[in-house]
């Protein structure tokens, strides 16, 4: 093995491409110091190689008039705890009094009460700012340098998880890094970095063992830039002087792309259904070429072992992963799920007794033993969270370990976190404080909603409903254009984890299974169908052709037949219950002359529900019915001839429609999507738990339409 840093020209040009200054000279010039501080963060944060999802952080040290004296002050501002740093704004940065940081050295009273000093760091806030300052503040601040960069390069990181980390950093870096031994975050460690950077003034940066990388430099440019040189600089090392196979080698080959995805669209929902007991859970599936050079090697049960390094991964990823038993040379996909129920209880106990073991008098009690990561050779990686966003992140985090233990072996060994270290991170004080504080979770979090006909004005209300009380939603119509231009309002107001869209004819069957698969494979199953596909006709009996009625039956009572009945199946493999919510209509209690094909369809939709609510009720699945009737506003059933043939049933202007159907009612009100979408909910939700079977009519009153 060479320790010299290698000076392999094509290995450093592939670093230097990978991780390039984004900097802009002519855009900088334009920024002040807080806003040159907050470019320098985005540029680093939107690069994954340099540092994960809101993981690291920046800080700058910039003089500044005192709000109250006027006199000139040296400001700390570094990002506020919980902050992204690619997409920070300026109000994610913490700014607090330098001359009262330096003050708190004289209440420190050592590791044992080292996290008293969080406690003092409100008292240093300048300018009452509210964004709470994290626990890294005081690395930052007793950094003797303007500019300071906290990141976790994979590169750095797998260097840092080295068995011989020490003389590596030596070597490499050729003094111009320094090296600490692995320390949790906190105050004393910001006097140890002060120190060293006093003793060392020719430092360019320090690596932290088992976690990552500290750099700086006197101006925003200059820190950003010299971040970029030492993380470069350890990944052309690695890439010069990793000299074993990744991960000791293939033992598997990944089974075909279609036959991986085929496989965790029929997994993830059984597995959801074991671990969402207590609290409903999201999944995230990923088969990238990483994950899956990482899942079908030789080590891969050794190294999943052994758990991640830098506490960031740690604390998304839990203390190791489930490697399932599954051997893709053979696939059998019954025994695979058979044996889920043992492997996770193998896990729980192991976890349980790990917590036995490390637990501290004072720690909180044990959180939820169940994995997060599920590793599956073969195919590739399942990622399990209270909400998608936070499974996304952790698989990616994982990713981030995979790296890391793919760079640490090839140069030397791997180490993991130590299992105390790994607890005393996971069960801090802190970071139970801060669970401690957050939101109570929304009405429908965690749950998996399917809107059919979701590029209506229906759909889509029903579907900003749903997302406004914390449900994923995955949005099918048969019109891409629709969806897609849904999709844009939508993305807004939930978020793009909690939204996703897929075209669909609910009349093919092939097409609903992908639906379903979709579904599994973006969120881990479906909790809750909202069958509200839809079109419209009318016309006398007689002029009624045999076209007109086979298309109402085939999408609105075979399509809602194929649509919940696929649904259901994946129901029942979840074994968590769920919820069936039909939108259906007034007409299908009611006869309109001139609307037989749309009427019985209508009402075969509702006897279906009925028979569902039978079948379902043994498995915690409701069905309930939604009749909305004359939603004209924002409903596309009404953009094409329906409007005008049922203007002319009714012997009206087609301009005249929405009032005529007003005053027909007995409020005299109009019935907007927004009212379909609180109907909707309702049966989603809780709130109507003891509900199956039932219709609710949201037609503004129509007496012929009462269903007692």
């Amino acid at each position: 093995m060479t320790t010299a840093f290698s000076s392999d020209v094509a290995s450093a040009r592939a670093g230097a491409a990978r991780i390039a200054s984004a900097w802009d000279d002519a855009y900088a010039a334009t920024l002040d110091e807080p806003q040159l501080l907050l470019y320098r963060s985005n540029l680093l944060g939107a690069d994954k190689e340099i540092t994960n999802f809101g993981g690291g952080n920046t800080s700058a040290k910039i003089v500044m008039p005192d709000p109250l004296t006027g006199a000139q002050t040296e400001v700390l501002w570094v990002k506020g705890s919980g902050g992204d740093l690619g997409s920070i704004k300026l109000d994610g940065f913490a700014t607090l009094y330098m001359d009262k940081l330096n003050a708190l050295r004289g209440r420190y009273r050592g590791l044992d009460n080292e996290d008293e000093m969080v406690g003092y760091l409100p008292h240093c806030t300048f300018n009452l700012n509210a964004r709470a300052a994290s626990i890294d503040t005081p690395l930052h601040a007793y950094i003797a340098h303007r500019h300071v960069d906290h990141m976790h390069p994979d590169a750095v990181i797998a260097i840092a998880a080295c068995k011989n980390s020490r003389a590596l950093t030596a070597s490499i870096f050729e003094g111009e890094l320094g090296w600490l031994p692995w320390q949790r975050p906190g105050y004393d460690l910001g006097l140890k970095l002060e120190a060293m950077v006093s003793e060392q003034p020719g430092l360019k940066g320090i690596m932290l063992e088992g976690h990552g990388l500290f750099t700086w430099g006197d101006t925003a440019k200059s820190c950003y830039e010299n971040t970029l040189s030492i993380i470069r600089r350890a990944d052309a090392w690695l890439a010069a002087n990793g000299s074993t196979p990744a991960f000791g080698g293939a033992r598997h080959a990944a089974l075909p792309q279609q036959e991986r995805a085929a496989l965790a669209a029929r997994l993830m929902p059984v597995l959801r259904g074991k671990i969402s007991k207590g609290e409903y859970k999201l999944g995230h599936f990923d088969d990238s070429t990483a994950v899956l050079e990482f899942v079908c090697s030789q080590e891969l049960q050794a190294l999943a072992a052994l758990g991640t390094s830098c506490p960031d991964h740690f604390l998304r990823t839990k203390i190791r992963p489930l490697v399932l038993d599954f051997a893709p040379d053979a696939p059998d996909f019954d025994a695979l799920a058979a044996s889920l129920g043992a492997a996770l209880e193998a896990y729980r106990q192991d976890y349980a007794a790990y917590y036995q073991r490390c637990a501290r008098p004072d720690s909180p009690a044990m959180r939820d033993p169940n994995p997060v990561i599920y590793l599956i050779p073969g195919v590739g990686m399942l990622s399990f969270a209270k909400d998608k966003a936070t499974a996304r992140i952790a698989g990616e985090f994982y990713i981030n370990a995979v790296n890391v233990m793919r760079g640490a072996n090839s140069v030397d060994t791997y180490v993991g976190l130590p299992e105390q270290e790994a607890f005393d991170i996971e069960y801090w004080l802190l970071e139970e404080a801060k669970l401690q504080r957050m939101p109570k979770p929304k009405s429908l979090a965690g749950r998996v909603a399917l809107v059919t006909g979701g590029g209506g004005g229906i759909g889509q209300a029903v579907a900003r409903q749903l997302l406004a009380e914390g449900a994923c939603v995955m949005l099918t119509d048969i019109d891409q254009a629709a969806i897609d231009s849904a999709y844009g309002g939508l993305v807004r107001h939930g978020g793009a984890d909690a939204i996703a869209t897929v075209r669909a004819d609910i009349t093919s069957e092939a097409d609903v299974k992908r639906v379903l698969d979709s579904v599994a494979l973006r969120f881990g199953g479906v909790d809750l169908l909202v069958s509200n596909a839809g079109i419209a006709s009318a016309s006398p009996l007689q002029d009624t052709s045999l076209a007109v009625w086979q298309h109402n039956l085939s999408v609105l009572a075979t399509g809602y037949f194929l649509v919940s009945r696929t649904a259901y199946s994946s129901m029942l493999a979840q074994g968590l219950g769920g919820s069936i919510i039909y939108v259906a209509s007034k007409n299908g209690l009611v006869a309109s002359a001139g609307a037989s094909a749309y009427c019985t369809a209508k009402a075969a939709e509702i006897h279906l529900a009925r028979c569902i609510a039978l079948e379902g009720a043994p498995y915690g699945i409701r069905v309930n019915v939604v009749n909305p009737d004359a939603v004209i506003r924002g409903s596309r059933i009404w953009d094409g001839k329906w409007k005008e043939e049922r203007a002319a049933s009714n012997k009206i202007e087609a301009d005249n429609i929405e009032e005529f159907y007003r005053q027909r009612s007995l409020l005299k009100r109009s019935v907007l999507p927004e009212d379909i979408a609180e109907a909707v909910y309702f049966f989603a939700s809780e709130k109507s738990a003891k509900s199956t079977g039932n219709i609710l009519n949201v037609d503004a009153g129509n007496a012929a339409a009462f269903t007692r």
